[in-house]
């Protein structure tokens, strides 16, 4: 039967329509007649017990620079909805944070995509350190010295931000490279949270593999190539998509952690693997579902919306 379905996502007249997954989620939901109301995080509260959103009905369409239309603005509490899909980009900051608690009021009236309470507690890069033998050696610290000493010991490294994204800020330092100190220095000026730093992957050149559970079960990848003289493959930072597989490595690492995404509520995961080891699990905003349906026909906002509908079911 037909849904209400709300969006919390970017401004949607922004948003790239051969590209973006949540455009293709909203596509794929409107095609099986659910209502959609759209509206930005910014405009999610919460009033005299309630958990109200300010928006608009939603028509999506594929034609570029005419790609929506909108109905009249008005305020809706998301309470009496069926679906909320959380699909904000990052940064993972306390404007997100505090979305995913105003949504967690609702999560048993109403389903929210993903389980709001879990993409609150398991960050992309801290829920794969609960799956060590799966990771390369991994560091979170802010203190200099530890991470002067993780590169030490493991010679090259690839330093970012903990709750970055889209390839933003993540540099590849080897053993030669002087920069260490002015780098912390330039991250702790901005910002007091530690950083993550991973012994580098040479098999990056090879692309750096998105892979997309449903429900915690695998249903495709695509491998991103990073340009030339890059070591980032985000498709953000000039990443090219290509069609790839899954491999034996690849079905032994979703099994490891499907069952726990499937059980927190974590419909739509990206995780990237590199060679044989994953590196990332994304649960706040995943993207890929377009390139990879564009390479092998599979349809995965079909099966999330079969997901989301045999949950309520």
């Amino acid at each position: 039967m037909p849904l209400k379905v709300a969006l919390q996502m970017d401004p949607i007249e922004g948003i790239d329509i051969e590209a973006d997954s949540t455009f293709r989620l909203a596509e794929e939901a409107q095609k099986r007649g659910h209502e959609l109301f759209y509206y930005t995080p910014d405009r999610l509260c919460f009033n005299e017990g309630r958990v109200m959103a300010r928006g608009w009905p939603l028509k999506v369409r594929r034609y570029r620079g005419d790609h929506f239309s909108l109905g009249p603005e008005r305020d809706v509490d998301l309470g009496e909805w069926d679906v909320v899909l959380l699909r904000q980009d990052p940064p993972f900051d306390m404007a997100y944070i505090t979305t995913t608690h105003l949504l967690d009021m609702i999560r048993d009236h109403t389903l929210i995509v993903n389980d709001p309470f879990w993409v609150r507690n398991y960050p992309e890069k801290l829920l794969v350190l609960s799956f060590p033998e799966l990771t390369p050696p991994t560091l979170i610290a802010r203190d200099l010295d530890r991470i002067r000493a993780f590169r030490e010991r493991h010679g090259d490294i690839i330093l970012k931000p903990l709750y970055g994204n889209g390839g933003a800020g993540v540099f590849r330092l080897d053993p030669d490279d002087r920069n260490l100190a002015a780098l912390h220095e330039l991250f702790m000026s901005f910002s007091n949270e530690p950083l993550i730093a991973q012994k580098f992957l040479p098999d990056v050149a090879n692309g750096d593999k998105r892979i997309i559970l449903v429900d915690g079960a695998p249903v495709g990848a695509i491998n991103r190539v990073p340009a030339r003289g890059e070591t980032r493959s985000n498709m953000h930072a000039g990443g090219r998509p290509e069609k790839a597989g899954l491999t034996a490595r690849d079905r032994e690492i979703c099994a490891a952690i499907g069952p726990l995404l499937k059980d927190k509520g974590q419909i739509f995961v990206g995780i990237d693997v590199i060679g044989n080891h994953l590196t990332e699990i994304n649960v706040t905003s995943p993207t890929g579902i377009q390139e990879l349906e564009r390479f092998d026909g599979t349809n995965v906002a079909q099966k999330i919306w079969e997901a989301i509908e045999g949950r309520l079911a």
